[in-house]
């Protein structure tokens, strides 16, 4: 299940491209349109109050549809879900140039969100379901492209806009209908998933307390993030279109710079928590600096280019925390994890605007800055979790749950192996001994990410894994089944193989021998040794050339795990 990605991330297939660019014009969406804020107001006739909702009604609806792009993509397949989300996208984009008010702007933005949560919610798993060079390179090319849209953003936004308001709407959409031409000619239909997402999936996910709590406190990032983008270029001065432009490009490429290249060399080095703390102290300081000088055009243009490095570590690290702590499926983590951070984002510009037309102009920031304080709070009671994730510690001190009512199963992970089967029969025989009920999780071969189809062509072998099962355990005995989430590395097989266990609240997880033997699987960042490290319950080991028929159980039925 290992792969070992030596090709360059940049030598893709045309396809991979094609998602690429419109990744890169859906990211430069975000900063768009704050060069051009002041000269909506001043043409529109309309308050910067109003104007801010053009990020609210974009951003809301993108929180609230995240919540039902794993339901759609699950059930239409990846590249529909793509095409749909592009081609909204297209129409609301026009849409908004040929507006004649601010509202109408505002309400098509609203549909813009809707493409634009279609879109994110795929492009990432169609990149990796397509691209060469394994599943790092294709992470790279992503962020890439990430960091490269919202760095053009603003400057895209600067030059069309010096031309008029309606140049950048217009600018977006031929764009975007570029990049859906070359997505329909170039890219393979992709396969619809094997596990269907439900639509309250991701509101049930909220109910774990280290998911949630990472949420709320990027709900509080997000506000003060976004307080910033909407409301700071009201701040700066009597710049032009291109002169806020210039701002926000630099703004956008220390984004990209310290979330691509600096985050992942601090994390290694001081770890997610300490760092997320002071990253997030030093957004609230900046957002103060913005309110005590807030009528110095100079210090706020250098806070908010500055800005850029802090949001940058933010957008790499909350999310790489959320995805380490959720002990649910990556898709459904994921759209919770932003449902609820859009929020904050959607919010913030809209209520920034409502205080500064009732206080004073650097109202938002005050109450930005205090916001970004109270995530930080927030953040500190998932203190112990998350380092818990970090250093590999007991499940108990990881995640507190309350198990379910029904009987803890026992868990049996298969892949294409020609051992499967037997691992699989070994399970259903352990399950006998204790009474559980069974449940075999298929671990592709092929790892993808998101809730693209992850499909290894063993089929056969997993249908064969569960008839072994199924004997072992007997006629009418229940045996149910479920792919793995989508990953990428075979290390990372392990951290989702003792989610799914702790999500089932197993009784134990049976495995096949450690492939290189049980001391190579200590040693290296291997799936087994994940499962012996941080796994929430006994490891059973099958050896190889165990017969699937033959009754050969361990016997101590709780195998205790190596830790």
């Amino acid at each position: 299940m290992s792969t070992s990605p030596t090709a360059s991330p940049f030598c893709q297939p045309k396809a991979v491209w094609a998602v690429a660019f419109a990744c890169v014009i859906s990211f430069m969406g975000i900063g768009l349109v704050d060069p051009i804020l002041p000269a909506l107001a001043q043409q529109l006739a309309a308050t910067p109050a109003q104007v801010s909702l053009l990020f609210t009604s974009y951003l809301l609806i993108t929180a609230v549809a995240m919540l039902v792009t794993g339901w759609v993509s699950s059930r239409i397949g990846a590249k529909a879900t793509l095409l749909t989300g592009l081609s909204i996208i297209v129409v609301f984009a026009a849409l908004a140039g040929a507006s004649g008010s601010i509202g109408e702007i505002v309400a098509f933005r609203a549909g813009w969100g809707l493409g634009n949560a279609l879109f994110i919610a795929t492009s990432l798993a169609v990149i990796v379901a397509s691209a060469s060079g394994g599943f790092a390179g294709a992470i790279i090319l992503y962020e890439t492209a990430l960091g490269v849209g919202i760095a053009l953003g603003p400057l895209v936004g600067g030059l069309l806009g010096s031309v008029s308001w309606r140049a950048p709407f217009f600018g977006v959409a031929v764009l975007m209908a570029i990049a859906l031409i070359a997505t329909l000619v170039l890219l393979d239909k992709t396969p619809r998933p094997a596990t269907k997402i439900g639509l309250l999936d991701p509101i049930r996910a909220l109910r774990h307390r280290g998911l949630a709590t990472i949420a709320v406190t990027a709900f509080a990032y997000n506000w003060g993030f976004f307080t910033l983008l909407a409301y700071s270029p009201y701040s700066m001065g009597d710049l032009s279109e291109l002169g806020l432009g210039a701002v926000f490009t630099a703004w956008g490429v220390l984004v990209a710079i310290f979330a691509v290249f600096v985050a992942p060399a601090l994390e290694r080095r001081f770890g997610t928590v300490r760092v997320l703390y002071h990253v997030l102290g030093l957004l609230a300081v900046d957002l103060l600096v913005i309110a005590v000088w807030n009528d110095t055009p100079g210090v706020v243009i250098g806070a908010v280019i500055v800005a850029g490095a802090m949001i940058g570590l933010n957008n790499t690290l909350v999310t790489q925390a959320v995805m380490s702590v959720a002990p649910v499926a990556r898709p459904v983590a994921s759209a919770s994890y932003s449902f609820v951070r859009f929020l904050g984002g959607g919010l913030a510009p809209w209520i920034a605007g409502l205080l500064a037309e009732a206080f004073l102009p650097d109202t938002p920031f005050w109450v930005g800055a205090v916001v970004v304080a109270v995530g930080i709070l927030v953040l500190s009671t998932a203190h112990r979790l998350l380092r818990a994730v970090e250093t590999g510690e007991d499940a108990e001190t990881v995640e507190e749950t309350e198990p379910d009512d029904a009987p803890r199963p026992v868990l049996v992970a298969v892949d294409g192996a020609p051992q499967a089967p037997a691992v699989a029969a070994a399970g259903g025989r352990l399950a006998v001994m204790l009474d559980a009920p069974l449940v075999v999780v298929h671990v592709p071969e092929r790892a993808l990410v998101a809730d693209a189809a992850a499909d290894d062509g063993a089929g056969g072998a997993l249908d064969r894994s569960l008839a072994a099962a199924r004997e072992a355990r007997g006629a009418g005995a229940p045996v149910t089944s479920e792919t793995l989430a989508p990953v990428g590395t075979h290390g990372d097989v392990g951290g989702e193989l003792v989610a799914v266990a702790r999500r089932h609240h197993a009784r134990a997880v049976v495995v096949g021998r450690p492939r290189g033997g049980a001391l190579a699987a200590l040693v290296a960042p291997s799936a087994d040794r994940a499962l012996w490290t941080r796994g929430p319950c006994p490891v059973v080991v099958v050896p190889d050339g165990t017969d699937p028929v033959d009754p050969v159980v361990p016997s101590e039925p709780a195998v205790p795990a190596a830790r």
